[in-house]
Parts: C-alpha cells; structure tokens; sequence
C-alpha cells in the first residue's frame, strides 16, 4: 500500500498495530510505531490506544505509561489498557494509582475498570479499598456483571474475607464455573475447608480446578492423606493437582516427604511443570540435600525448565542453601531472563554464605540493570553484608538513606536490625533505641532483641536491661533474653544477678534448648543436635 502511494488511514493502523501485539511482533510493531507518528495519526485516541497496548503486551510499562501521558485525551479502554497491564505485571499499587487518577479524572470507570482494581486488592490484602471499590460498583450499576462478581468473590477471599465473599456469590442471579471455583478458592484458601466441600458438592459441573482448590486447602491446612485421596479419585487431575500436595508437604516443613511424593509423580508419568520444580527444589533447599538437588536439576534440564526464570531462581536458591555458591553464580550469569527475585535470590546466597563483598558489588550492578531497581529484600542483605563485613555507621547509613530517599522504600524492622548491630559494633546504642521510637518499631520484638545483642556487644548494662523488658513484654519469656543478660552481668561481675536470672530461669521453666540441624550423609538426610 505504502509503495502505491497510498496512505493508511487510522482503522487500518488500528489493525495493523493489534495483528503486531497478537503476533508478539515488537520489532515491526516499532516500525509501525514510526510510520503512525510521520502520518500524524498519533493523535488519534484508537491509534495511539492500540500502540500502549502493544508496549503493554511487549512488557515495557514505561515505554507504554510515556505513551499514555502525551495522549490529549484518552479514553476509558485506553486507561482499562494501561491499567491492565500494570495487574498482568504484578505492579498492583500503580495500578491502583491509575484506577484513582481514572476516578478524578472526567471519565467514568466501567466493569473492566473496575475488575482490573478489584484484582490489584486482592493480592495487596487491601480489604477497605476493596469495600470502596465494591461501593462505587453499586452506585454505576454494574454489579450484575458476572465477571465483576467473580472478582469481587476473588478479591475478598484473598483479603481473607470469605463471609463477604460468599455473601457476594449467594446474591448472583446467574453464576458460572468461575463464580463456582472462585467461591470454593475464597473458603478452601481461608481454612474453611467444610464450606469448601459443601460448595463442591453444590457445584453441577465440578471441573479440575474446583478439585485442585480443594486439595490444595486441605493440603495447607487439613489432612494431606485426605488430599492424597481426592488426588486418587478425582476424575482428570493435572500436575497442578499434585503441585498442590508437593507444596504443602514443603510448606509444613516436611521436605523429606515431598521428596518421596515427588518421585511417585516422576514413577506415575506425570507432567512437571516450573511450579512443581520451584516447590520441590524449594524443600529440598530446606534441608540442605544436595545429592536431592542436582538430581532435581537434571531433570529440570530434561523437561527444558532449567533456563525458564522461575525454576532457574529456585535453582539458584537451592546451590545456595546447599553452600554450592559456585554452581549458583553459574546459573545465574548463564540465565537469559532475570528478574528482581533473581537478582535477590543471589545476592542473600552470598549474604548467607558470609561473602559481604560480592553482596556489595552484585548491588551495584542491580543498580545499572535496566528496569529493575532494588526492593526491601535487597536492603535487608545490602544492609546485613554491611554489619558482617563491620563497614562504618557512615557508610552503611548512605545505604540506609538510599533506600528511604532515592527509592522511597519504607524501612522494616529487618533494615532496623541491621542498622543497630552497626551502631552496636561502634558503641552507640543510645542512638539505636531512638532510631526505634522514630521508626515506630516500639512494639517490634524484632529490633528489641538486636538492641539486646547490640548492647551486649558494646556491654551497656542500662540499655540492655531496657531491650530485655520490652522483649519479655512483646513475646513473653524468652531463653535468648535470660542467656544474654546472664552473659551480660558476668562480663560485669555482677554475680547475684547471675544467680537471680538463672533462678528465674528455673521458676518460670526456660531453658536452652540444644540446636539442630539437617546434615546429609551418604544421599540421606539426619538431622544432628548441637549444644
């Protein structure tokens, strides 16, 4: 057309533009992309909708929001896409964002706006903005959707609000399959595994995923010989049937099983998937089994899931758990993708493993990766390499104000610990019980106990009997609190409350308990006490 002279008029960009997204061809999508902004139609609303969809789908958000702000005067799809894209991403505060700029904006939102938002709570526990969404669905009528229902349904199972979930399913005049197995997932996630079954059994046409929901709750939280069952009767089950088995074997701690559990699936021919090799290599990660681990990996070669990001992080996290660190910085430099989780799996594999300074440089290397910045997990181990390489209060504090300005992350009471340990080491612990007051960590056993060990190593008797109380008072009696001030006083000779914390020991029935770990000897896993 182009080279007969002729010019394409917007509805045929419209097309050629959505046939480059289903295609995932960027490459011409941009070319196209040029020929629209020459032709001038990058003013026209559908035109320029159908390019930020295609940025969208192409997953650069950036490219696609910069789009979206240079339109005059979007339409309500063209928000619906970006908001969209920003759920499909896993970027749900922005989306919400968006959804509120959409709401004050003179656009009214419609059902797609609003099951975008719905689907942005759910993940982020936001029950009240769930409730506000819920309220402005009624008041535009549009509650008698279906598809506005069922995430409703989902969005207040996932803020463990399984009444209004099943409130919102009994008022639908019409439901379908995903009504059914949204309600069922709503109870059976939330620990309401009878209602789950009830609703199972109401169900006309249960399919697979109604049964995997079942299975997976009383995986998490009843019997699993009782999800092993249903497994075994269940008419058409899937490797997510059996994932859901493997996971809550790893989830309750009990990774040797698993193993076994995954090997009958192996026996059984069933198709592994990524998520089988992620939870599996997870509990073996767990308990340190190697032998397990690499076995694992060869297989994730022969499924051709070893390069996939998600197996290849849970690789990487399991040779780190394993010591293998080696082998964990082989796979990573050999991944093609690599996202922020697998950045921070390497960087707490060499935490853990007491290398601080390749913690350091990994950091700044994050740094200049393109659309990738570091999260609270990266500070956390940014900030423990600090304490255990025993970097200066300066210096670790430039990260520390780092994280808070350039990256607008707000502190956890992991951050803090760190912070402490540092002041510790250089002997100011009064500044670290003022941190803990100006961060609002007062009620926070966690940065109490660091303050307690940080008082310790600077022997500042009066702080530490301060951190002492307030962790008895937050958690109750603790073996680690008593151990510790009973050092405390011995290093200050004072042995009448030696004596009178050890009798206190006795009288209240704490006690040190031995330690324990996994040890594998010879392809099997003991577990080995430690005084």
């Amino acid at each position: 057309m182009l080279n007969s002279g002729s010019k394409p008029n917007a509805y045929s960009l419209v097309q050629l533009t959505r046939a480059c997204t289903n295609l995932g061809w960027f490459s011409p999508g941009e070319q196209l992309h040029c020929c629209i902004l020459k032709s001038g139609y990058d003013t026209n609303v559908f035109v320029t909708t159908a390019l930020v969809n295609l940025y969208v789908k192409s997953q650069l958000l950036n490219k696609a929001h910069q789009l979206f702000e240079e339109m005059t005067e979007p339409n309500v799809v063209s928000w619906n896409t970006l908001i969209s894209g920003y759920v499909r991403s896993g970027q749900f505060t922005a989306a919400l964002n968006l959804f509120m700029q959409l709401e004050r904006s003179e656009l009214c939102p419609d059902s797609y706006s609003f099951t975008a938002a719905l689907s942005a709570c759910g993940p982020l526990g936001l029950l009240l903005v769930g409730r506000l969404i819920h309220a402005k669905i009624v008041k535009f009528g549009v509650e008698c959707s279906i598809v506005v229902s069922n995430s409703l349904i989902d969005m207040y199972g996932k803020c463990s609000s399984t009444e209004e979930s099943t409130r919102v399913f009994n008022s639908m005049i019409e439901k379908d399959t995903i009504s059914w197995n949204a309600v069922i997932a709503a109870n059976a996630r939330n620990n309401r595994l009878e209602q789950a079954f009830d609703f199972l059994h109401q169900m006309p046409e249960p399919d697979t995923v109604s049964y995997n929901e079942v299975i997976s709750g009383m995986a998490q939280f009843g019997n699993i010989q009782d999800a092993f069952d249903m497994l075994s009767r269940m008419p058409t089950p899937n490797s997510s049937s059996w994932n859901s088995i493997i996971t809550g074997y790893v989830n309750r701690g009990r990774a040797k099983e698993a193993l076994h559990f995954f090997q009958n699936m192996h026996l059984s021919n069933v198709l592994m998937d990524q998520f089988t090799f992620s939870s599996i290599l997870s509990g073996t990660a767990n308990i340190a089994a190697i032998t397990w681990g690499r076995l694992i990996h060869c297989c994730t070669i022969k499924y051709g899931e070893n390069e996939t990001v998600v197996v290849g992080t849970a690789l990487i996290d399991m040779y780190s758990k394993c010591g293998q660190m080696k082998e964990a910085e082989i796979l990573f430099e050999s991944l093609p993708e690599k996202n922020l989780i697998t950045w921070n799996t390497i960087i707490s594999g060499h935490a853990h493993n007491g290398d601080s300074d390749e913690v350091i440089r990994l950091f700044e290397q994050l740094k200049l990766v393109k659309d990738l910045q570091p999260d609270c997990i990266t500070f956390v181990n940014v900030l423990a390499a600090c304490w255990h390489n025993k970097m200066s209060l300066r210096a670790a504090n430039k990260y520390f104000e780092l994280m808070v300005k350039e990256y607008e992350i707000c502190p956890m009471p992991e951050h803090c610990s760190s912070m402490i340990k540092l002041m510790g080491q250089e002997g100011d612990v009064s500044k670290a019980e003022k941190m803990i007051y100006e961060l609002g960590f007062e009620n926070c056993g966690l940065v109490w106990k660091a303050l307690l060990g940080a008082s310790v190593t600077c022997r500042d008797i009066k702080i530490a009997e301060v951190a002492a109380a307030k962790v008895i008072e937050l958690e109750g009696d603790n073996e680690f609190v008593y151990v510790l001030m009973s050092n405390m006083y011995a290093l200050h000779r004072k042995w009448i409350d030696v004596g009178g914390t050890r009798e206190q020991m006795k009288e209240r029935k704490v006690r040190k308990e031995a330690g324990w770990s996994w040890i594998e000897v010879e392809n099997s896993t003991i577990n080995s006490s430690m005084v």
